[in-house]
């Protein structure tokens, strides 16, 4: 019976462990995203011809650089980090 009780203490520390995990792959996917939508309005500014799109593309690139920092801020402060995205595949691969 001894077992029994410090299998069902670890539940909850396993538990806690899985949503860290998501929280962080759900962090670093997000800010993946933000990198490539702030590297499109880039493009889009390259590509603007009139002053109407030229204005419109400062105003994406803007707000697509200001997402990315925050989201990087973000990440920073969770300590989200890319490996641990590998580590929480491999988490969820050895559970099955």
């Amino acid at each position: 019976m001894k077992w029994l009780s410090r299998l069902l203490q670890r539940m909850p520390k396993r538990r806690e462990q899985e949503k860290i995990l998501e929280a962080e792959s759900e962090m670093i996917a997000e800010v993946r995203q933000a990198h490539m939508e702030w590297l499109c309005a880039q493009q889009r500014l390259d590509y603007a011809l009139d002053w109407d799109q030229i204005d419109y593309a400062v105003y994406a690139l803007e707000a697509a650089e200001k997402r990315y920092s925050m989201l990087l801020r973000q990440a920073k402060a969770m300590k989200a980090k890319a490996k641990s995205m590998n580590a929480a595949y491999y988490y969820t691969l050895r559970i099955q």
